[in-house]
């Protein structure tokens, strides 16, 4: 079970729970990968519903693997995850709140 104290959010990926959390270094890749200038700025994406399934997806994925996954994009991308699409992109924003100490 994920500990939203620790910024962990659960993640059901074919039946299997996941414990998943950004680290420092995810979030400085995903600046990078998602072509931002800083985290506030993707945040803000979030925020405002102008992310994109990439961003969903690259959150996720780095997100996982903070969370010990040893999966790949092209792993999550064939996954089926619990909830769909909505559950997925609500994931990636939690795990991005409690990124900077949100816990809802």
């Amino acid at each position: 079970m994920a500990n939203p104290y620790a910024g962990e959010v659960q993640v059901v990926l074919d039946g299997q729970p996941h414990a998943a959390r950004l680290t420092l270094g995810a979030l400085a890749g995903l600046e990078t990968e998602l072509a931002e200038s800083s985290m506030i700025a993707l945040v803000e994406r979030f925020e405002t519903g102008r992310f994109s399934s990439r961003d969903v997806l690259a959150v996720l994925v780095a997100g996982l693997k903070g969370g010990g996954w040893r999966g790949e994009a092209g792993d999550l991308m064939t996954a089926e995850i619990q909830g769909g699409p909505v559950a997925a992109a609500q994931a990636a924003a939690a795990l991005l709140a409690r990124a900077f100490g949100a816990v809802p």
